[in-house]
Order: structure tokens, then sequence, then C-alpha cells
């Protein structure tokens, strides 16, 4: 059962035997003999690792309880503190809240607790709410109906900017007209899943001359001039080259949701990371949103 839990909560075999101490070939074995005992399948192959199938999501509860019933027993004998909160919490986030906002969360948690791992996963792919090889996800835009434990974690602004260069021998449009001649940087329109972050909300039929699903390659693209971006403000607070575009319209502003498994939401690793979250964008809301 400890053998389970520690691969739901890694997904992968390899890391999950790190964790115990043990090679990947023990961890499949005593897998194996757990499904054959128990007459099921536990786990199946998902896109990024292993995932539970639907016996395996009734099992792995009782699962955790003995990984955690023989961690208070070792914990006893070592005599640990209470307070010294220890195992493997993984989140997924977007590339750029992930790097700028979760990341020194993550710094800040570690430091508290060197007992916790945290493994961030980033990219622009859509929340998956039937995947089970994360703990935390922190969604952009709305969140669908959903088993998962969901809570409002901040909002940010986004606006366009361009870069000195550029506006120095385009010139800065004033007005949407204006915007719809020049060179547009934006996501990848069948893989944006932001709504709220819309370029036909500025130009009814927009040149779009970049596109990537990676907000560094838009920055970055941006910075060399290649044409006006739609961009949040921490993420254009990174690069002081730019400059803000106004062509009269209100930033475009956008919820992030953090999502929990509930399985997961007991966990005192996973609290104390859900904590440093809160507590970062709380503490610098005046890079998220204009009016903070």
């Amino acid at each position: 059962m400890r053998y389970l839990a520690a691969v739901a909560e890694t997904g992968r075999l390899v890391t999950a035997a790190r964790m115990l101490g043990v090679d990947h070939t023990t961890v499949s074995r005593r897998l194996r003999a757990l499904e054959k005992s128990l007459g099921t399948r536990l786990l199946g192959r998902g896109y990024d690792g292993w995932v539970l199938t639907e016996d395996g999501l009734s099992v792995v509860e009782h699962a955790r309880a003995v990984q955690e019933a023989v961690e208070k027993a070792a914990d006893a004998i070592g005599g640990r503190a209470e307070n010294d909160i220890t195992g493997t919490v993984r989140v997924t986030a977007a590339d750029g809240f992930g790097t700028r906002f979760v990341t020194p969360a993550i710094t800040r948690v570690r430091s508290r607790y060197p007992g916790i791992t945290v493994e961030l996963l980033t990219g622009a792919s859509r929340l998956n709410l039937r995947q089970t090889n994360f703990d935390i996800a922190v969604t952009i835009g709305p969140v669908p109906a959903t088993p998962l434990y969901t809570e409002s974690l901040c909002s940010y602004d986004s606006a366009l900017f361009a870069s000195r260069e550029y506006l120095a021998l385009h010139g800065s449009p004033a007005s949407v007209e204006e915007l719809a001649r020049h060179p547009l940087i934006f996501f990848i329109d069948a893989l944006q899943q932001v709504r709220e972050l819309d370029l036909e909300t500025y130009v009814s039929d927009p040149v779009v001359g970049f596109t990537s699903n990676n907000i560094f390659a838009l920055l970055e693209a941006t910075r060399r001039g290649g044409g006006i971006a739609l961009i949040s403000k921490f993420m254009a607070m990174t690069a002081p080259d730019l400059c803000r575009v106004d062509i009269g319209i209100p930033p475009a502003r956008v919820e992030v949701t953090l999502a929990v498994r509930k399985e997961a939401e007991s966990r005192g690793a996973v609290q104390a990371v859900r904590r440093a979250l809160h507590h970062e964008v709380s503490a610098r809301a005046e890079e998220l949103v204009w009016d903070a």
C-alpha cells in the first residue's frame, strides 16, 4: 500500500522508488503483487506518467493512511517535531505564472520545511480534471464543474506592450483602428485557454505576425521589435525596455484559481504549499493588477 501511495503521489516508478529507498523494479513488483491480491488494476499509463484507475482511486486513500502511519511511527522514534512537515507535492501551472509566483512560493516552503519536496510542472496544456498525477493546479481562467477543491488565488491584468525601438520606427497606435495596422504577437489560438485574453476584443480581424504557446517566446519576440503583444503586467515588468500601448481600452483582467485534489487536501505538505501561494500573491499584488 505504501508503494501505491508513492506512485500515486509522483506519477513515476523511478521517483517513487527514490522516495522509498528501493529500486524501481521493486516498486513494480510490489504493485503487481498488490493488484493480484486485490484482483484489479490500480494504475494505468497516462499522458505524463502513471495514473490511478477508478479502483485505484478508491484504494489510494487507504494506502496513504498506511504511508502516514509509517511516517508517524518513524517520526516518533526519531523525535521529530510535529511542525516538521515532510512529503512530495506536485504543482502544475502556466509557464509565466509558475516561474514568477509559484517558484518563489516553493522556495519559501522549502526554506521553512526542508523535508518537503515540490515538483513544478509548467506549460500551456489544458487542465485535465481526470488526471491524478498532480496535487495542486494553478489554473488561469474559470474552472469548469469539477470534483476538485477550488478557490480563488488572485487576479492579474494584461495590456498591450511593444518595444521602444518598435514604437520609434512604426509609431504608437492611439486607437483600435490604428492598432489594426500593426502586426500582433499572441498565443497560438488553438492552444489559447483563456478567453478573457482575446485579441478580437481589440481588433475584429487581427493580423498576428508571431504566435507561440510559450509566454517567454512571446515576450522575447516583443522585445525584439516583432510587433505589439498582449502581455500580463507581471511578465511585462521583467522587460523594462517594453512600453505600454494605450488605445483607450481597460486592461484585460483574468482570474487565477487554485485547484487541489480532494484526496491530497488534508496533507500537511500540500497545505503548506497552498498557504505559501496565497502569501506570495498577496504580498506582490502590485505586480498583478494596476489598481492594487
